[in-house]
């Protein structure tokens, strides 16, 4: 008697990551991945990536427009794990490093056709008093050392 293969399914996911509001910064990137369960399995695209750096819109919204696409496609046997999508979005410090401004994640929608998603991104806080003490001290040295300068008359 010849074994049944078990059946999968495919789940494909296009589209993009269109914007951001981050009222505070400006030259942010982004960086996607999709996390899932154990038996999913990518088969065709890129299941992460990273985004061009953006300035904020001269309009009063403000937004870092990416247009960022994402192509993949998943195959699995069980629906359980189901694809989610996390973004992490970056900027430069008062030194120049890059550091996380903003992460968060959302499942890819359960059923077929057109969808769009905002995604609220969670902010990373410091989590001693020392590092916050630090922290409030470089925002306020950069502050002021963004101030324009003034001429004396």
């Amino acid at each position: 008697m010849a074994t049944a293969s078990p059946s999968v399914f495919l789940l494909m996911v296009n589209g993009q990551v269109e914007s951001a509001q981050f009222p505070e910064y400006d030259d942010l990137y982004c960086k996607y991945c999709f996390v899932y369960g154990q038996d999913w399995a990518p088969t065709a695209g890129l299941e992460e990536g990273i985004s061009q750096i953006t300035s904020k819109s001269q309009d009063v919204r403000q937004a870092l427009v990416w247009n960022f696409p994402i192509d993949v496609t998943f195959k699995s046997t069980n629906p359980y794990g189901w694809p989610q999508i996390v973004l992490s979005v970056y900027g430069p410090d008062v030194f120049g490093n890059d550091v996380v401004r903003g992460y968060g994640a959302v499942h890819v929608p359960f059923s077929p056709g057109r969808h769009k998603r905002t995604i609220p991104m969670f902010v990373p806080e410091s989590t001693s008093k020392l590092q916050k003490f630090t922290s409030l001290c470089l925002v306020a040295s950069s502050d002021l050392q963004a101030a324009p300068p003034t001429e004396d008359k």
